[in-house]
């Protein structure tokens, strides 16, 4: 067996009272197979595959129980042993590659650092090999991308780099945590084939976490179930996925947002295992009634003919060279509308919300807010509208403020725009607000490092709508999130819209959770509109060949 995992618990803490958050779990990997781990946020996934790398706090963290790797008890290796196996026997790709890059080194650079730590090859072929992996992991421009920084590529981009870092070395036992997040459905396709191909190829081992349930469905041999820390099912994918033994696996599958039919609420597992949900179909009358009140309003946002354009210059004497990011888009949003925004990584999606929410200026063009052009506003002007406009962040880590705790976190915006009577009040609406997201009071003194991916997203979105907004862009909101979690935020996101009128555009590479979202669809491609129109009817009938290339690459499952 390559990898055993024998009653293993960890806790972290001081020693005399630690807090368990895996409860002696077993399970194995082997030589050329894919074992797919899927849970809650906060179920202990991410925190055994850092158990097996070695990279949990020394000093607050207690481990129990054996990690044998090859017949190696990794828990009894010293650091310097560790790191001979890491990145060569034993290699991880990181759940958030903003923060596992290193910002103030280039992208090949940090990719060829692993070749020259365990290869002997010379420098010129490891730059050599260095630009076959971007090439293997369909990065676009390989030798410009080698030269540049994470914060000038996309986050797509940025996930395909540590990709390529973690199978540098062609380790024998591959940890993906969450490897495909940040990448849009087509680009999520070829990297699954080049895990696959990659596997075949050199007979490795992989651990493959995510809360994508239909794509462990499409690439794992063996699924492992956890919640709360524990395992609470090991089998084979058909079993699984086909004929689930335990009630938390079965609710965990009744919560994947379909491509059929759409569903007025989405089930969550507290709803399903209380028996209290009962689904109900929004019919396409229904729809179009709310569509013909909706769009005979005025527009809330009016975006005409936006152009952004990037120059860079390489040297002082070096040419001048444009990218045109947005390409001459226009479309309207209306109050209570949800505006869906989908398309490759790169295409142009997130810099065209930075633009809306003036962030980033436009090149050309005009984006009207209630009448009012963007552009023309005062400095006050524009930080009053702050509160109206909000962001739901792509990567939730970055955007915390890691001193921080994460009722200051809610609070200090409060503070900022004048929400809230007092102190007291405004730590009432802060717990309030955790609820609302599917944590709880605890999560108030917490700081970020202490939560896990999708628990950070949730803090969030949390903030955003403490400022209770009028117009909110979602970039990526919900991909960090686990399946059932998700749909507890989409309902959420949802059930304010109809409360307060929210409008939203909401941008991501999901295309199940936007076809669920989305009033209008807009789908871009190089900066342009491919097409644009009602979601439900592009999904049904797409006209382009690109978007039908896109609905084809959603994983649906077995």
């Amino acid at each position: 067996m390559l990898l055993s995992i024998n009653n293993l618990s960890i806790s972290f803490g001081k020693a005399k009272n630690p807090v368990k958050v895996v409860h002696g779990i077993s399970f194995d990997v082997a030589e050329n197979e894919i074992v797919g781990i899927v849970g809650e946020s906060g179920s202990g996934k991410s925190v055994t595959s850092l158990a097996i790398m070695g990279l949990l706090p020394k000093k607050t963290t207690h481990i129990k129980g054996e990690i044998h790797f090859n017949k190696s008890n990794l828990t009894a290796l010293t650091i310097s042993e560790k790191r001979k196996l890491r990145g060569k026997e034993i290699a991880m790709i990181f759940q958030e590659p903003m923060s596992a890059l290193n910002p103030s080194l280039k992208c090949g650079f940090q990719v060829a650092e692993m070749l020259e730590n365990h290869t002997t090859l010379a420098a010129k072929e490891i730059k050599k090999e260095v630009i076959l992996l971007f090439e293997k992991v369909k990065l676009p421009n390989p030798l410009e991308i080698f030269e540049r920084y994470p914060h000038q590529i996309s986050g797509g981009q940025m996930q395909r780099v540590m990709i390529a870092m973690a199978i540098a070395c062609k380790p024998k036992l591959l940890i993906a945590d969450e490897p495909t997040t940040a990448l849009d459905v087509t680009v999520q396709k070829e990297i699954i084939a080049l895990l696959k191909e990659l596997q075949a190829e050199t007979k490795m081992g992989l651990l493959f976490i995510s809360h994508d349930l239909s794509l462990v469905s499409e690439i794992a041999d063996r699924v492992v179930v956890m919640y709360q820390g524990n395992i609470v099912e090991n089998d084979t994918r058909e079993q699984i996925f086909k004929h689930p033994k335990n009630d938390y696996t079965k609710a965990l599958l009744a919560s994947r947002p379909t491509l059929g039919e759409r569903l007025d609420k989405l089930p969550t597992i507290a709803a399903i295992a209380d028996k209290s949900f009962k689904p109900r179909v929004v019919s396409s009358q229904e729809r179009g009634i709310r569509h013909k009140k909706l769009y005979t309003s005025v527009p809330i946002l009016s975006v005409q003919n936006v152009e952004k354009t990037y120059y860079s210059k390489a040297g002082i004497f070096g040419k001048k060279t444009t990218f045109k990011a947005v390409n001459d888009v226009s479309f309207e949003a209306y109050e209570g509308e949800t505006v869906g925004l989908v398309g490759e990584s790169g295409c142009g999606k997130s810099t065209l919300g930075k633009v809306i929410l003036q962030l980033d200026k436009a090149t050309a063009g005009k984006i009207l807010y209630r009448g009012k052009d963007l552009s023309k506003l005062t400095a006050s002007e524009t930080r009053t509208l702050r509160k109206e406009i909000q962001l739901i962040f792509q990567d939730p880590f970055s955007s915390l403020n890691p001193r921080l705790t994460i009722g200051e976190a809610l609070i200090e915006p409060m503070l900022v725009h004048k929400i809230g009577n007092n102190k007291s009040d405004r730590k009432k609406r802060a717990e309030n607000l955790l609820i609302r997201v599917g944590l709880d009071a605890s999560y108030f003194n917490r700081y970020p490092h202490q939560l896990s991916g999708g628990q950070r997203q949730r803090v969030g979105i949390a903030r955003t709508i403490a400022m209770e907004p009028k117009l909110i862009v979602c970039d990526e909101s919900v991909s960090a999130l686990d399946i059932s979690v998700q749909a507890q935020v989409l309902n959420l996101l949802n059930e304010l819209k109809e409360n307060f009128g929210f409008t939203y555009i909401f941008i991501s590479h999901d295309l199940a959770v936007v076809k669920y979202m989305a009033d209008q669809l807009l789908v871009m491609n190089a900066g342009k509109f491919e097409e644009t129109g009602d979601a439900d009817e592009i999904y049904a009938q797409p006209r382009t060949e690109y978007t039908k290339r896109l609905i084809d690459a959603i994983p649906k499952g077995i």
